[in-house]
């Protein structure tokens, strides 16, 4: 979607807004895809059933299990922009833990990370670093080499 495709208020807030700089660069070469290990980072604002849902632009981030059935997994990110319909027929469009555990079981990846995170789109970067720094950490732990950033 374009600015000029926005409602003219909209548009005009986000292209005011400032775009931070971060100090570091964070692509790195790494293995072949069939040897690496694979996570989902999304902004949907996803919740497994039973945690605290996202409020607002809530600049934290919630864990995904890989153990997550579909029928446990929320979409807390409500917007007028925001189309939920594909989303709710097919959890993939958001959230392709299908997919990746179908690549794992071709070998086409090397495996699929223990769990996948999320935060709430359209929060502040400046704010979301702290957390998104967290996650990097727990990625690193669990021998995450690539991530599908899943925006929504």
């Amino acid at each position: 979607m374009r600015l000029g495709d926005l409602p003219a208020a909209m548009a005009k807030r986000l292209a005011e807004l400032e775009c931070p700089e971060f100090a570091t660069r964070p692509w790195v070469a790494g293995p072949p895809l069939a040897e690496r290990r694979v996570a989902i980072v999304s902004s949907a604002g996803l919740v497994v059933r039973g945690e605290k849902p996202f409020r607002g632009r809530d600049p934290d981030y919630r864990v995904i299990p890989a153990t997550t059935r579909p029928d446990q997994l929320l979409l807390s990110h409500i917007s007028i922009n925001f189309d939920r319909n594909g989303f709710q027929e097919d959890w993939n469009v958001v959230f392709p833990l299908d997919r990746l555990n179908a690549m794992a079981a071709a070998g086409e990846i090397g495996s699929v990370a223990a769990a996948h995170y999320s935060f709430m789109g359209a929060t502040d970067p400046v704010q979301m670093e702290t957390h998104a720094r967290e996650v990097a950490g727990l990625l690193r732990q669990d021998k995450v080499d690539a991530v599908i950033l899943s925006p929504v």
